[in-house]
Order: C-alpha cells, then structure tokens, then sequence
C-alpha cells in the first residue's frame, strides 16, 4: 500500500514551513470528522451521502500524496452513486493508512 506522505505540500509551501504546518493542522483536525460522516453514511446504507464524503476526503488523499488511493475514491464515488459497494474495504484500509500516518506527524 502506499504512503502517505507532505511532499506536496512541501512543494506547494515554496519553503514556507508555517503555511506547511497550518495545512497540516487543518488536515489533522478535519479528516477524522470527515472519516467518521463516511463510516455513518456507508454503515447507514446511504450511499448518496457517503459519496459525497469520499469526494470531500479524495481531495486530503491528493494533498498526502496517494495517487493510487485517490483513483480507487474516485471510482469508489461514482459507484456510490450507483450503490455499488464493492470498493468499501479498500477504501476503508486508505482511510485508516491516513489515520495512522497523521497521528504520526
């Protein structure tokens, strides 16, 4: 699986470590919220909703540098769309691959 990983915001900070730091913090603060209104969502069988969760959270997926994982939550969103479900579990194991990594930092 991959890692997650800042080396985008890094590029896109031009060096400034506060702006890294401040994207960060807003990462950390909203991702587990966000994860948590997925798991509702998806638990709850409404898929429309928890679709629109996979694409708020496909964005943090870009930004940590997963592109692997970004293309399974943009497939995972437009089968939501569909109730289709089949791509739960992985997206599930990127969502926790986030936890982890970000409690790290």
């Amino acid at each position: 699986m991959e890692k997650p990983n800042i080396s985008y915001i890094t590029s896109m900070s031009g060096g400034d470590t506060v702006f890294e730091q401040k994207l960060i913090a807003i990462i950390k603060e909203e991702f587990p919220t966000e994860k948590e209104e997925y798991l509702k969502n998806f638990n709850n069988h409404n898929f429309k909703d928890a679709a629109a969760n996979v694409h708020k959270l496909k964005h943090k997926i870009s930004i940590l540098g997963l592109e692997k994982s970004y293309d399974i939550a943009v497939a995972f969103e437009h089968n939501l769309l569909e109730g289709i479900t089949d791509l739960n579990s992985e997206f599930e194991s990127i969502l926790n691959n986030i936890t982890n990594y970000l409690q790290q930092l």
